[in-house]
C-alpha cells in the first residue's frame, strides 16, 4: 500500500476517533435534539448563513465518514432551517458526503480489488457502463438500503463521479424531503421509526420500481427510434433467415431447427464456410502430412533407419481435397434440409431490418422476411497494400489449395498463427522458406518463453525467420521475384518463387447492403455488435469472423448459440455472450494451446499471479514417443489454486489444454485436477504433474516438520536427532 493510502487511512481513523472520544455519539440523538432545540433557535436565527453553513460542512463530514446520525441531523434540518432551506442544505450536504466517501473507497480499495476479482469488477463495470444510472436510482430510492454502503460499493466500479453525484441528489430528493419536513414536526416524533409508517416504506418501494420502469420506457423508446421510418411486415416467411453457411451460420441454424422454428440459411459458394473449405480442415491435413515428413527424416530417434522423403505434391494436395470430401457432408445442404433447414444457394443483400433481397446462383431473384435475422459471413484474408504485392498472385489461405507444385523457395509474409503453422508445414515438405514478421517475434500474443521454444525449432526445421523485417516492395528483376524489406534502416533483398500472405483477416460485408439500414463497420472490419450479438437492430444479429473479436471456428459457434437464442426468444429473456473462458491452439510443432490469462496480460492488467511450471521432458509418455520438449505454464492467484490461465507448449498440447479449460469453466482449481486420477502413461498426465508441483510449493511447512517429530517420536526417538544407518554384514 502507499504512502498516500496510508495517510489518508490514518486521517480517517483520527476522525473517527475524535467523534467517538469527544461523545459525537451523544449528541447525535433524537434526544439530544429535542433537548437542545430552544437553545440553539435563538442563535441560529441570529447568525443563520453562519449555522447554516456549518450544518452543511457537518453534515458532509458525517456523511463521508460513514458517521451514524444522518437520519437526525436531516430532521435537525427542518427543526432548525424549515423545508426549504433545510432541504437545499441536506440534500447538496448530504450528495458532497456521499461523493467523498465514493472517492475515498475507489481511492482505497478498487486498484486491490480489481487485481483479485479482475473478471468480476469487469463485469461490474460493463454493467455499470450500461445500466449503472438507473441501479443506483433504485438503491437511492428505497431506504432498505444503508446509503454508507452504497457510497462504498459504487466507489468500486467505474461509474463516473458526476454521474454518481447527479443521480444520487436527484434519487434522494423524496427521502430527504420525507425526512426535512418531519424534522419540522419534531415534537410529535417519539423515534426515528415514526417518520415512515409501513405504509410510506412501501411507497419508497413502489417508487423504487421507477427505474426498472424508466428503463423499460428508455429501451421502448429506443427501438421505436431504431426502428422509425421501416414498415414492419404483418406476416413473415421465417422465424429466423441466416447469411452464410460457415461455422456460425450452420450453428444458428441448427439450433433453430432443433427448437422446430421455420429457419432458411443463405450461402452463394460452398457450405462450411473457410474452416472446412480453406482453413482448419486442409491446413490441418497439410500439418498432419508435413510431421508424417519429418518423422521419416528422422527415423532414427525411433530405432529406425531415417529415409530420405519423395512424394509428389500434388498427391499430397490431393489428400488434402481428399479430407475435406470426406467431412463435407457433415456441412452439406442435403443433411442440413433434412434438419429441418431450407438451403438456399445465393446472395442476400438488406431490404429492411426484417426483409432480405436474395439473388440465387441460378439467377432468380425474391425478397424473404424473418423476424430476426442472423448475419455469419465470414471473413478472408487481408491483402496489404505494399506497391507489388499484386503483380507476384499472392497466395493466401484461401486459394493455397489450388496449387499443384510445390514452391522450392516460399515466403511467408506474418507471424501470427495461421503464417506460422503453413511456413512450419512448407518446410518440413521440403521447401525452403523465408518468413518476415514485422514485430520483435513469432506468435506474438503469446509470452516471450512460449515464442522462442517454436522459433528454436523453426530454425532447426530449416526456417529462415527475419524478425523486424517490414515487407515494402515487391519486383520482378531479371525474371526473379524479389521482395525488398526495411530492417533497422537497411533494405534487405529476398527472392522468392511465391509469396504466401498471411497477415490478418478482414470481414465479409460486402453487398450485405448494411448501409440500407444504417450500420457502419468498425475501423478493423467487423460491424459493431452488442453483448447480446444484436446489430444495432434488436432482431439483427451477428457472429463469427463478421463480428469479432475472436476469429476462431469455436468462437463462432459459440457466439452462433446466443444470436440464435436471442433472436428466437429475446422478447423475453436476452443472454449476454460470455467469453470468460476462451481457449486456442497454434498448430505448429509443438503446438501452442492456450486459456485464460497470459503472464504478459497479468502483468499488463495489473492482477497478481504465481506461475507454476511442469516441463514436458519429465512426463513418461513423452519420453517414450521421443517428444519430451516442451511445458505447461499455470497461473494462480498468489497461494490459490483457482486457474487464471494455462498454456501448454509441446505434442497433443490441444488436447491436455482441454483439462484446463474444464477446470476453468467449472471454477475447479489445481488440487481437484490433481485429485483425479490420470490413466498411465498419457499425455493428460502432465496436467496432474503441473498440479502436483504447484502443490508441492505450496506445501504446508509447519505442519510438515511437526510431523516429522511426530514419527520420530513414534520410532522412539526424539524427532530431533538423524537416522543412522544400521550396518548389514553379508557373508
Amino acid at each position: 500500500m502507499n504512502r498516500g493510502k496510508l495517510i489518508l487511512i490514518a486521517v480517517i481513523g483520527a476522525a473517527i476517533a475524535a467523534f467517538w472520544l469527544l461523545g459525537g455519539n451523544e449528541w447525535l440523538t433524537l434526544d439530544a435534539l429535542k433537548q437542545n432545540r430552544e437553545a440553539l433557535e435563538g442563535w441560529i436565527e441570529a447568525n443563520l448563513s453562519i449555522a447554516l453553513g456549518g450544518f452543511a460542512i457537518a453534515y458532509v463530514v458525517v456523511t463521508a465518514l460513514s458517521l451514524p446520525g444522518a437520519a437526525v441531523m436531516t430532521l435537525a434540518g427542518g427543526a432548525f432551517f424549515g423545508n426549504l432551506y433545510g432541504l437545499v442544505a441536506v440534500s447538496v450536504a448530504s450528495t458532497i458526503g456521499a461523493s467523498i466517501a465514493f472517492l475515498v473507497a475507489r481511492f482505497l480499495l478498487r486498484d486491490t480489488l480489481r487485481a483479485k476479482y479482475r473478471d468480476t469488477i469487469a463485469r461490474i463495470d460493463r454493467g455499470v457502463e450500461k445500466d449503472g444510472a438507473f441501479y443506483l436510482a433504485t438503491l437511492r430510492l428505497v431506504p432498505v438500503f444503508p446509503f454508507f454502503l452504497i457510497n462504498l460499493v459504487m466507489g468500486l466500479t467505474a461509474m463516473k463521479l458526476r454521474t454518481y453525484a447527479l443521480v444520487s441528489w436527484i434519487a434522494m430528493l423524496p427521502g430527504t424531503l420525507v425526512y426535512v419536513n418531519a424534522g419540522t414536526q419534531l415534537g410529535q416524533i417519539q423515534s426515528t421509526g415514526d417518520i415512515v409508517s409501513a405504509d410510506l416504506l412501501l411507497s419508497f418501494a413502489l417508487l423504487g420500481l421507477f427505474p426498472l420502469i424508466a428503463k423499460f420506457v428508455v429501451g421502448f423508446i429506443r427501438r421505436r427510434k431504431v426502428y422509425a421510418g421501416w414498415q414492419k411486415p404483418g406476416h413473415f416467411d421465417y422465424n429466423l433467415l441466416v447469411i452464410g453457411g460457415g461455422s456460425a451460420g450452420l450453428v444458428s441454424a441448427y439450433i433453430a431447427a432443433a427448437v422446430k422454428a421455420k429457419v432458411a440459411l443463405i450461402e452463394k459458394h460452398k457450405m462450411g464456410g473457410d474452416c472446412l473449405n480453406t482453413g482448419c480442415v486442409p491446413s490441418k491435413a497439410l500439418i498432419r502430412s508435413a510431421k508424417a515428413a519429418d518423422t521419416l527424416r528422422h527415423a532414427n530417434r525411433y530405432g529406425l533407419e531415417s529415409v530420405p522423403v519423395k512424394g509428389s505434391f500434388k498427391t499430397i494436395m490431393n489428400r488434402v481435397k481428399d479430407v475435406i470430401a470426406k467431412v463435407e457432408p457433415h456441412d452439406s445442404p442435403e443433411r442440413y434440409r433434412k434438419l429441418g433447414v431450407d438451403c438456399i444457394a445465393g446472395e442476400a443483400s438488406f431490404v429492411s431490418p426484417w426483409e432480405l433481397e436474395v439473388r440465387h446462383n441460378d439467377g432468380r431473384t425474391e425478397r424473404l422476411t424473418a423476424r430476426s435475422i442472423v448475419v455469419a459471413t465470414g471473413g478472408k484474408p487481408a491483402v496489404p497494400p505494399i506497391p507489388g504485392l499484386n503483380d507476384m498472385q499472392p497466395l493466401t489461405s484461401d486459394n493455397l489449395w489450388e496449387l499443384e507444385e510445390q514452391p522450392e523457395r516460399l515466403l511467408v509474409l506474418g507471424g501470427g498463427p495461421i503464417g506460422s503453422e503453413l511456413a512450419h508445414a512448407f518446410a518440413r515438405l521440403g521447401s525452403k522458406v523465408t518468413q518476415v514478421e514485422m514485430g520483435e517475434r513469432i506468435l506474438a500474443r503469446e509470452d516471450e518463453d512460449v515464442s522462442e521454444l517454436v522459433l528454436k525449432q523453426f530454425q532447426a526445421d530449416g526456417v529462415d525467420v527475419r524478425l523486424k523485417h517490414s515487407a515494402a516492395e515487391f519486383r520482378i528483376e531479371e525474371g526473379e521475384k524479389v521482395a525488398y524489406c526495411s530492417h533497422e534502416g537497411e533494405r534487405v533483398r529476398i527472392p522468392f518463387d511465391q509469396v504466401l500472405v498471411a497477415v490478418g483477416r478482414a470481414a465479409n460485408t460486402a453487398g450485405l447492403n448494411l448501409e440500407r439500414i444504417g450500420v457502419d463497420t468498425l475501423p478493423n472490419g467487423t460491424v459493431p455488435v452488442e453483448e447480446d450479438m444484436s446489430l444495432r437492430y434488436p432482431n439483427v444479429f451477428a457472429c463469427g469472423d463478421v463480428a469479432g473479436p475472436y476469429q476462431f471456428t469455436h468462437a463462432a459457434a459459440h457466439q452462433a448459440w446466443y444470436a440464435a437464442v436471442n433472436g428466437l426468444f429475446g422478447q423475453f429473456k436476452r443472454f449476454k455472450v460470455d467469453y470468460r473462458v476462451m481457449p486456442w491452439v497454434t498448430f505448429t510443432s509443438p503446438e501452442v494451446a492456450r486459456v485464460g490469462l497470459s503472464e504478459a496480460e497479468a502483468k499488463a492488467q495489473g492482477v497478481a499471479y504465481e506461475v507454476t511450471r511442469y516441463g514436458i521432458d519429465d512426463l513418461d509418455r513423452a519420453i517414450a514417443e521421443s517428444e519430451d520438449h516442451g511445458f505447461i505454464k499455470v497461473l494462480t492467484p498468489p497461494g490459490k489454486d483457482k486457474i487464471l490461465g494455462a498454456v501448454v507448449v509441446g505434442t497433443h498440447a490441444g488436447e491436455i489444454l482441454a483439462e484446463f479449460t474444464l477446470a476453468m469453466k467449472h471454477g475447479l482449481g489445481l488440487n481437484k485436477i490433481l485429485g483425479t486420477i490420470h490413466p498411465y502413461p498419457t499425455w493428460n498426465e502432465s496436467a496432474k504433474y503441473a498440479a502436483g508441483e504447484w502443490k508441492r510449493a505450496h506445501a504446508p511447512e509447519g505442519i510438515l516438520k511437526l510431523l516429522e517429530k511426530l514419527h520420530g517420536w513414534r520410532r522412539g526417538r526424539s524427532g530431533n536427532e538423524p537416522t543412522k544407518q544400521k550396518e548389514v554384514t553379508t557373508s
